[in-house]
């Protein structure tokens, strides 16, 4: 059975259908990229699946259906949500943030560890905890967000656009950390990302959405050899 699947899910915001039945599944310990132009309806799905929108359809996590729950509800059950823009707790400070992360948690040996492996894979983090988290670069903040959301020890990360307005090599290292994640750690990834030709480098599978509907789908070298992919979103 996949970790996720989406079954002939439908979202609207007031009058205007954002998602249009879709179906698709996550495999658990996989990385699957979604992409489509601005509109197509990614931010929506991710909002679906983290119960931050209404939806119609069925929707199932480790083989129990989580359509309607409550957000913090779908959180308990290993669901982290990092939305495009970050949301960070801009006033708070880096550690504050990172223990918000944990907020659900009661294990504090198993924090304190966590803590310590976030340091791992953010090494500036440790010296920078009192940092008040509005003062860090954009590229800090965007890995801030990432660390926060690991904190919560997700089964399933879903990442909205974690490389908009960041440099190329701060992309870069972001991406290196997503693949270490998901490879030493098992965790799983739904990854909405702008840049295609990383999301497909990175991604085992993806799926391409159009006016809320899912056009084509397949594994990343698939996508890559589409013609109409690459020419809309591969830029040859």
């Amino acid at each position: 059975m996949p970790l996720l699947e989406l079954e002939n899910v439908t979202a609207s915001y007031g009058a205007v259908k954002a998602l249009h039945d879709i179906s698709l599944n996550v495999a658990e310990g996989s990385v699957v990229a979604m992409l489509g132009a601005n509109g197509a309806g990614k931010t929506t799905t991710l909002r679906a699946i983290s119960g931050t929108v209404k939806v119609v359809g069925s929707i199932r996590f480790d083989d129990r259906p989580i359509t309607g729950l409550a957000p913090e509800e779908v959180a308990r059950r290993g669901i982290a949500h990092v939305p495009e823009g970050r949301g960070i707790l801009a006033q708070m400070t880096v550690l504050e943030n990172l223990q918000m992360g944990a907020c659900l948690r009661r294990d504090r040996a198993g924090i304190k560890a966590d803590l310590d492996r976030i340091f791992g894979y953010f090494p500036w983090m440790s010296g920078r905890t009192g940092s008040t988290a509005a003062l860090l670069s954009g590229g800090e903040q965007q890995m801030l967000a990432l660390a926060r959301a690991l904190m919560m020890k997700p089964r399933l990360l879903l990442l909205d656009e974690p490389s908009l307005g960041l440099a190329p090599t701060v992309v870069r290292s972001i991406f290196d950390i997503i693949a270490r994640i998901n490879r030493e750690e098992g965790v799983t990834i739904l990854l909405v990302e702008q840049n295609a030709k990383l999301a497909l480098r990175a991604a085992k599978h993806a799926y391409v959405l159009e006016v809320g509907e899912i056009a084509v789908s397949g594994s990343g070298q698939e996508l890559v050899r589409n013609e109409s992919v690459r020419k809309s979103y591969l830029g040859y």
